[in-house]
């Protein structure tokens, strides 16, 4: 019996140190959260007032760009993934690579062959077992982006986009992260970056400026072109991808954080029930072993109290 509470008692001592860990963890991710919260919010009006720019300067010149056209018969698209590079995040990761498989498939199910870019070990890993082709990756820098991340993360996808088809090129450009929706929810979502949608972002546009101002709609900004719309979307088109792939790389570091924070916290609490259940078996062995030697000392007692009796016979 002794032996059976020493083991209770280690396994108290492992999965209380395991609990502080999780707790840390737990209050790391909830103060990391807040952070890229406030990155999150302070890069989402330069993203929608860029994309607004853009659907701007197109709507208001007749031409023909990378940004804007779609192809009559498109046949390669790239895939941008987000993940994350550490676990213990829940299904954030695998959420995620999900999303990403089924938008493979659909976009191959038209026809289309897929270019797939990811951001983060946990992608690189599950491709890398899978042996699937990567056209490029990139890691180390999930959980806190920068925009110099965001413009490397952009550079070969701009190049992908306005190389032709024939050459290596791609018609579509899609990107798949996880949208912080709140702290105990985050989406994954698949949004095509290229080409924009004119009509889906005005009207997108104009339902978020009419939320804002109160507004039933939204009259676009006109502009003078010097020297050429096309000049002006040339130079749109990085910077409308890199703040695109900024704000969704800090959309899906504040979902890792909440998803890691939940994770932690359930595996906090999960710690702290199986602490009491142990606690409980232990004391229930001590409760036994000293029953047992109560027991034995009364017996003992007994047989030399019968002793004495007989010998004084």
């Amino acid at each position: 019996m002794g032996a059976q509470l020493r083991v209770y008692k280690r396994r108290i001592k492992s999965v209380t140190a395991t609990k502080k860990i999780t707790k840390a963890m737990e209050m790391i991710a909830a103060s990391r959260i807040v952070k890229a919260q406030r990155k999150v919010a302070a890069s989402t009006p330069y993203a929608t007032e860029l994309t607004r720019a853009v659907t701007a300067v197109a709507t208001g010149s007749n031409t023909n760009h990378p940004l804007t056209t779609e192809t009559d018969n498109p046949t390669r698209a790239a895939v941008l993934l987000v993940t994350s590079d550490r676990g213990l995040a829940g299904g954030y990761s695998s959420n995620a690579i999900k999303a990403a498989d089924q938008l493979t498939e659909r976009l191959r199910g038209e026809g289309k062959e897929v270019d797939t870019y990811i951001v983060g070990r946990k992608g690189v890993a599950y491709y890398g077992f899978r042996e699937r082709k990567v056209a490029d990756s990139w890691t180390g820098f999930t959980d806190s982006p920068s925009y110099a991340d965001a413009k490397a993360v952009a550079a070969p996808l701009i190049q992908a986009v306005t190389t032709e088809t024939a050459e290596g090129g791609v018609d579509e450009l899609h990107i798949v992260f996880t949208e912080f929706v709140s702290m105990m929810t985050q989406m994954p979502v698949q949004n095509r970056m290229l080409p924009l949608s004119l009509t889906a972002t005005s009207a997108a546009d104009a339902a978020g400026a009419a939320e804002q101002t109160g507004s039933k709609g939204e009259i676009l900004p006109l502009f003078d072109f010097e020297p050429s719309a096309e000049d002006v979307l040339d130079a749109l088109l990085p910077r409308y991808v890199e703040s695109r792939v900024y704000n969704a790389l800090l959309q899906a570091a504040a979902s890792e954080h909440a998803a890691r924070r939940r994770a932690m916290k359930s595996a906090t609490d999960n710690a702290g029930d199986l602490i009491n259940s142990l606690s409980r078996l232990a004391n229930a062995a001590r409760q036994a072993e000293i029953t047992q030697e109560i027991s034995e000392i009364v017996g003992g007692a007994s047989a030399l109290a019968d002793a004495t009796a007989g010998s004084d016979k």
